[in-house]
Parts: structure tokens; C-alpha cells; sequence
């Protein structure tokens, strides 16, 4: 179990204590103070002195991606889980998920999660297994339940899934730049249909609002693309163009707004559209609304979003 901890004083122990209270008990739990001048690092080495499951790695700050990082350098189980140290998890979340992973035979699973402000992860209606492959999993990410496939830490997995895979430093939406490539290297995955985790909402959270490194995500999505076209995942192409287009129209009005005009950024937006438009040809097409759309926001970036704005305030009516 891996923790990257910074500036979570308010809310480490409520976490720890949630990890440490797992019915499976054969844990390494690993706390990675990433440079956090707050109290954390004094709590930390109190749940060391505590409980011989917990170490401690105090480094200088890495960011996210850093810290989990250096938990997996340094973990010596056989599986893996990331905690984000402001959240919290049922009791059974860590059994749950190694006993489908093995009754499986499965490289990781996944479970849902539930939104939360502080109280019990609520235990909604449950489901069953779905047992999936690598490529079902890359679909996922494109579906429905997308949000739930692409985090990092509502899963268990295999070390070795981990092989030469490493969190990009640096960066934000670290997990939109790494899950695709663990899922390419799993042969088969579990979903637990339960919800096993909860995410703190919290107004600090780097991913919301708007923060200048939010081109990052559209970084990772030309990535993923670029990845599933030189290993064949041509059955995904589509989807996947037609998200880095939506990502990155929102991330260039999201810019607007709070940035003011960017003009190299958004010149790369928008050639990112128009390369997708002929990109998509070989794999199929968008749909003739979603290519009108795009062409509109090419023409009159302006226009566009007067538009969306509407289509927006008419959905909220219905």
C-alpha cells in the first residue's frame, strides 16, 4: 500500500487509520512524505513507531507522480495499491480485490469508488465480477464508467505490471499518462462491482478549477493515441481521437477563462483538430455532428462556444 503524503495534516490519520483497519492484515504500508512542511512527517513516524507494517520514505518534494514512485522503488510485496492520503477505504477493500485477483487469476482489479466529505463510505447496491483482457480494459477508458477504469487508486496490481513503468514527474493527470500502458501489459483484469473506496472532495485538489499545467492532460492524450496506433489498437482509434479533440477544446476555453489568450497554445489546439479530422479517416469517422462541431470551433472559436453554451443550458432544462 502506497501513500504519498503532502500537506494532508487534516486528514492522514483518518486515512492511515482506514489502511490499517483492512480485514486483510499482510500489509506493507508504505507513507512517502514528499517533502510536506505541515505535521505530516511527524505523524507518519508515529504510525511507524505504532504498527511494524508501516515505513516511512521522507523526501524532498516530487510531486505525485515522485512519490509513488518511490513507494513502488522500494515495496517488496507482490501486489500493489495507491492510496491518494486524503481519502479512505472500506475494511474489505484490499481483500475484496486480492481475492477476486487471484480466484481470477487476473493481473489487477479495479472496484468503483464513491464521492465522500468525511463520512462512511456510503455501501451502495452491489454487483457481481466481470472478468476482462487488456484490450476490454482500454475500452473502458472510453465508456461509461471511464472514470472509474483511468485512476490509479481504486485498483490492486501485480508488481510486475509496474516493470519499466513509472509515473511522468512533472506532471499532472499522471494517471491519463500511465494507466493505458499497464492495461497494454495486463492479459486480464477483474471489476469488482462494489463501491470499495472513497474520494475525499476537497476544494485543494490540484485537478480542480484550473490550474496552468493543464495542458498536461492533453499531452497524455496525444500520447495514448500515438501508443494505440503504433501497437494496433485501431478499434480505438475513434474514441480516442474524438477525446483528445474534446479535451482539448475544454482545456482551450478553460485557458480563456482563467489565462486570458494563449496563443501558442492554442495554435497547437487547434491543429490538434485539424489533424485529428484527417487522422480518424483510415478507423472510421465522427459522427456528422461531432465533425460540424469541430470544423465550427476551427472557423469561429467564438461561435462554438456560444453554441455549446446553449446546447448546455437546454439539457440542464429537460
Amino acid at each position: 500500500m502506497i501513500i504519498p503524503v503532502y500537506r494532508v495534516e487534516a486528514y492522514l490519520e483518518r486515512c492511515v487509520d482506514s489502511v490499517l483497519a483492512q480485514t486483510y492484515g499482510n500489509l506493507e504500508i508504505i507513507l512517502v512524505d514528499d517533502g510536506s512542511d505541515d505535521g505530516c512527517p511527524a505523524i507518519c513516524d508515529t504510525y511507524a513507531r505504532k504498527d511494524g507494517r508501516v515505513r516511512v520514505i521522507h523526501q524532498e518534494n516530487r510531486g505525485l507522480s515522485g512519490a509513488r514512485n518511490a513507494g513502488i522503488d522500494c515495496a517488496e510485496g507482490s501486489y500493489l495499491v495507491f492510496t491518494d492520503s486524503d481519502d479512505y477505504l472500506v475494511p474489505e477493500f484490499v481483500e475484496r480485490l486480492y481475492e477476486a485477483c487471484v480466484g481470477t487469476g487476473s493481473d489487477l482489479a479495479l472496484c468503483r469508488f464513491a464521492y465522500v466529505r468525511g463520512e462512511a463510505v456510503p455501501r451502495e447496491q452491489e454487483g457481481g465480477l466481470r472478468v476482462l483482457t487488456g484490450r476490454q480494459m482500454q475500452a473502458g477508458l472510453y465508456g461509461p464508467e471511464g472514470v472509474y477504469y483511468v485512476v490509479a487508486w481504486n485498483k490492486l496490481y501485480r508488481r510486475e505490471l509496474f516493470d519499466g513503468i513509472r509515473y511522468p514527474e512533472g506532471r499532472i493527470h499522471e494517471d491519463e499518462a500511465t494507466t493505458y500502458r499497464i492495461f497494454h501489459r495486463a492479459e486480464q483484469a477483474v471489476y469488482v462491482d462494489a463501491a470499495l473506496y472513497g474520494y475525499f472532495i476537497s476544494p485543494s485538489s490540484i485537478t480542480r478549477g484550473f490550474h496552468p499545467r493543464r495542458g498536461d492532460w492533453v499531452t497524455a492524450m496525444e500520447e495514448r493515441v500515438d501508443f494505440y496506433e503504433r501497437e494496433g489498437y485501431g478499434e480505438l482509434m475513434v474514441p480516442a481521437l474524438k477525446y483528445l479533440a474534446d479535451s482539448s477544446i475544454h482545456i482551450y476555453l478553460e485557458r480563456q477563462d482563467f489565462l486570458g489568450e494563449g496563443k501558442k497554445e492554442q495554435q497547437h489546439i487547434r491543429e490538434l483538430i485539424r489533424r485529428g479530422l484527417a487522422r480518424v479517416k483510415p478507423y472510421g469517422n465522427f459522427s456528422l455532428r461531432t465533425r460540424i462541431g469541430y470544423r465550427m470551433f476551427l472557423a469561429c472559436p467564438g461561435i462554438y462556444r456560444k453554441l455549446l453554451n446553449r446546447v448546455k443550458s437546454e439539457s440542464g432544462k429537460q
